[in-house]
């Protein structure tokens, strides 16, 4: 199982929060974190936020990020979407 838990955040409180998991070892680990990143924002009833180069480092360094208004093509009204992996796919062969 593949699981991430997104969390809204706003002046260090958590506004929202959410896991999402997906099943299957057909998608790739990145086609797995674009898809739960989609069904994270469509729950959220935000717009998918832009990878930046902060994010993309900050995610392979850590399997963390934080999407701030400049990932953002709307205006948020929270601080920031907090993206972390908490649950990772093993293949034993």
């Amino acid at each position: 199982m593949f699981r991430i838990w997104g969390k809204i955040i706003k002046e260090n409180h958590l506004l929202k929060d959410s896991v999402i998991c997906l099943e299957g070892h057909e998608m790739s680990r990145t086609k797995k974190v674009y898809t739960a990143l989609e069904k994270l924002c469509d729950e959220f009833d935000l717009a998918v936020p832009i990878w930046l180069d902060s994010n993309k480092t900050d995610f392979i360094n850590h399997a963390r990020t934080r999407f701030n208004q400049d990932s953002f093509m709307e205006t948020i009204d929270f601080d920031y979407l907090d993206f972390q992996v908490i649950e990772e796919d093993h293949i034993w062969e």
